[in-house]
Formats: structure tokens, C-alpha cells, sequence
């Protein structure tokens, strides 16, 4: 398969589920305490601690600098993390995702884009986030994706990416929330996402790992980083 076949694959089966998908993972974040402390550290680093600081400067909330959430899928972790004090905005490959998340939450900004070639300027954001949404990108593909999250980074930004954290395999997805989708669903471990961030100039900062909860088969990684 190859990388432009493997996007229209992804972006179909989103679109395909969008609807449903919202619906049954909706509430999710509720009962995952580990993952909401995670996007809570995520949000305290972006933030600087300086909670309203830059409101004359015209940011809304935070340290100024805005967070885009990519692979935002339906919206509901760009809702969460916008609660939690810092600017954030969502980018999916699927129109379908897009179209749900700006019905859900017509308060904040939702885009198509590919994760790859993102339509932001060099150095802006103060954060990028990859809730799982790098899960079906294949290892060899990362660099490039990791890449491009430090170009948009300020100096000093963090990315937070959520993924599978098994034993470097690749699992089939031929059915998911009640629809036939055609999805690669990849498991990785997170010495390799760090040392491809790390590539990239995003050293760690830290990172979680929990054992899979209701739904889930494998362990769940979360790595935070930090651009120089």
C-alpha cells in the first residue's frame, strides 16, 4: 500500500464512522484518569503556568500561543483540552470528523488537513497534540510526520502523542463501530517514538504507560516532548 493509498483508505473509513464513532467514544475521557492527567500536564507545559497573562496581547486564555490538535477526529479531546485553559483548534483528514466536530462544538475552529503537510506557519503553535491519530501511520512514515510537528512548534513548544504501545506489529481493522472499515492499526514501543522525536528535535520530557482498559487490547503510550 502506499503512503497517498493509505491516506484515501483512512479518510474513507473515517468518514464512514464518523457519526457512529462519536456516539460510542464520547464519553471516554471520563473514565480514564491517567489520560486526563496527561493532557492536564500537557496543557500546565503549554500554558507556562501564566493562565490569562496575554489577554492584552488578544489570547483568549493560557500562555498565548494556540495548540492544534491533530487527528481530532469527532472534537471531544480539543474540547477537553481547550477547557483546560490553552487555545486549541482541530485538523482531520476526514470531512466527515470535521463536519461532526463543528456541529459538536460550534465554538472552536475545526479544518481538514493532512498531519503530514499541515497549513500552518513555521513556529507558531505552542503545542501540537496526536491523540492516537499517528496509529495508522507506518513507523517508517513517522519521521516525516514528526518533522513537520517541530516545524510548526515555537521554540520551546510540546507535542503529546497518544499511541498503541506494543511490540512493533501491525493489526488488521476490517470492522469498527458497527461499519467495514480498511485500516492498519500499528503498535509501537515508546523507545521507538521517542528516539524518532528525538530525530525530529523534540527531546522527552516524560512519558506514561498504562495497561488497556475496557476496549482495549494492548498497553496505551503516552510521550511528551519538547522542542529546543
Amino acid at each position: 500500500m502506499t503512503a497517498t493509498s493509505g491516506l484515501s483508505s483512512v479518510r474513507a473509513s473515517y468518514d464512514t464512522v464518523a457519526v457512529d464513532y462519536a456516539r460510542l467514544l464520547g464519553p471516554e475521557l471520563s473514565g480514564r484518569p491517567l489520560d486526563r492527567a496527561m493532557l492536564a500536564a500537557f496543557a500546565e507545559y503549554v500554558r507556562g503556568d501564566r493562565r490569562g497573562v496575554d489577554r492584552s496581547e488578544g489570547h483568549p486564555r493560557g500562555g498565548g500561543r494556540a495548540v492544534a490538535d491533530v487527528g481530532c477526529g469527532p472534537g471531544r479531546v480539543t474540547a477537553h483540552l481547550d477547557g483546560l485553559g490553552v487555545p486549541t483548534f482541530g485538523i482531520d483528514l476526514s470531512p466527515a470528523m470535521v463536519a461532526v466536530a463543528r456541529r459538536t462544538y460550534p465554538g472552536l475552529r475545526f479544518e481538514v488537513g493532512a498531519m503530514a503537510a499541515l497549513d500552518i506557519a513555521d513556529g507558531v503553535l505552542g503545542g501540537v497534540l496526536a491523540w492516537y491519530s499517528t496509529v495508522h501511520t507506518p513507523p517508517a512514515e513517522l519521521p516525516a510526520v514528526f518533522a513537520e510537528f517541530a516545524r510548526v512548534l515555537a521554540p520551546g513548544g510540546h507535542a503529546l502523542i497518544a499511541f498503541k504501545a506494543g511490540d512493533d506489529r501491525k493489526v488488521r481493522l476490517e470492522h469498527a463501530y458497527g461499519h467495514p472499515v480498511d485500516l492498519d492499526v500499528y503498535w509501537t514501543p515508546p523507545d521507538l517514538i521517542a528516539g524518532l522525536l528525538a530525530g525530529a528535535g523534540l527531546a522527552e520530557v516524560g512519558r506514561l504507560v498504562r495497561e488497556p482498559g475496557e476496549n482495549e487490547n494492548c498497553p496505551q503510550g503516552f510521550l511528551l516532548a519538547r522542542k529546543g
